[in-house]
């Protein structure tokens, strides 16, 4: 990154990518890119700076942190001997993973699986068609079951993440190549 306060070519592009990726998952763009900017960053950098880097207003800027800091995405740091506010971003792609996934379960996953809990639960549903009733046990079984493993996996340490990560998948090339195999 130059010195300038200017993007490269190829910076532009992760961060324009990471702002489009951030509105597909229902993040605001500005606030996925100011995420994408802070990542790339060695040092902890300014609103100001932050509006330079992506000619954005200062109320866009400051709106788009909070949401990041909200999230646990970004956090507040400062300098000595100067009062601004800086912001940074973990860098560890796997912290950033435990991050968003907890966020997802906590905010999409658990309601669901409590609004589809207590729809079961009503005496009401019974008089339900019999394949909505099915279906809605099966998504509350399948939720249950994704909430369970991901608070589980949340709770491990990075080093634990990647080596289950790396296991799982020599065990999953196992598996399906012993399908393949099995095909032919």
């Amino acid at each position: 990154m130059s010195a300038d306060n200017k993007l490269s070519p190829k910076e532009l592009e992760f961060v324009l990518h990471w702002g489009e990726m951030g509105s597909r998952w229902g993040i605001n763009r500005t606030v996925a890119q100011i995420h994408a900017l802070l990542f790339i960053q060695e040092q902890p950098i300014s609103a100001d700076a932050i509006c330079e880097f992506l000619g954005i207003a200062r109320s866009n800027s400051s709106n788009s942190i909070k949401e990041l800091e909200r999230l646990g995405l970004a956090k507040r740091s400062h300098i000595l001997n100067d009062r601004k506010d800086y912001f940074e971003t973990t860098g560890d792609v796997w912290e950033l993973l435990k991050i968003i996934a907890r966020e997802r379960i906590e905010q999409e996953l658990k309601p669901t699986e409590v609004m589809l809990t207590n729809l079961l639960q009503d005496p009401d549903f019974k008089n339900e068609r019999e394949v909505f009733q099915k279906r809605a046990k099966d998504s509350v079984d399948l939720l249950h079951s994704l909430i369970g493993i991901g608070d589980h996996l949340l709770g491990f340490s990075t080093t634990g993440l990647k080596r289950l990560f790396k296991t799982s998948s020599g065990l999953m090339k196992f598996i399906l190549g012993a399908r393949k195999e099995d095909k032919a």
